[in-house]
């Protein structure tokens, strides 16, 4: 497993909930799921009742978890894609997601479970702490640039097989 990727999987441990995206009858679509890491693969837990399992099962999708609305500094998102398929998870995974919902757009809530065994995991960071030209007085815009294209593409997209 590369640097990102462990990376990945520990800040994905931090958030609860993340949002799974593919698509279904050629619309995409984003649904909420609840998710645990289990031998570095992700496992959801979403509603029965509102069929998106069926679409994201033998499809490629991607799962998204972030802290964006956590008010920190350092703000993280992860992704994760590759293919889904529907389990069924271990007495050991089920505990791990923790209590289940009560109902689900006023249906009671019926749980079905994907793994998502991932091909690519994307980490992004960005801070937001005292920036340098605060410190210094330097103005952004006389600063070189940090990062170019190339290095940028390389180190956010990772092959995970």
């Amino acid at each position: 497993m590369s640097a990102d990727e462990v990376r990945a999987i520990e800040l994905l441990g931090r958030v609860a909930y993340g949002r799974v995206a593919t698509s279904m009858r050629a619309m995409p679509f984003v649904a909420p799921a609840r998710h645990v890491v289990a031998d570095g693969r992700v496992l959801l837990r979403m509603h029965r009742g509102l069929g998106y399992h069926r679409a994201c099962n033998g499809s490629v999708v991607a799962y998204g978890a972030d802290n964006c609305d956590s008010g920190a500094e350092h703000i993280w998102s992860v992704q994760f894609t590759g293919t889904a398929e529907i389990v069924e998870p271990t007495a050991e995974e089920r505990a791990a997601f923790g209590p289940e919902p009560v109902r689900v757009d006023g249906e009671p809530f019926t749980p079905v479970f994907l793994r998502i065994e991932p091909q690519f995991v994307t980490v992004h960071e960005l801070d937001y702490s005292e920036r340098p030209e605060e410190r210094s007085g330097e103005r952004p815009e006389n600063r070189p640039e940090e990062h170019s294209e190339e290095r940028s593409e390389e180190r956010h997209l990772h092959h995970a097989a």
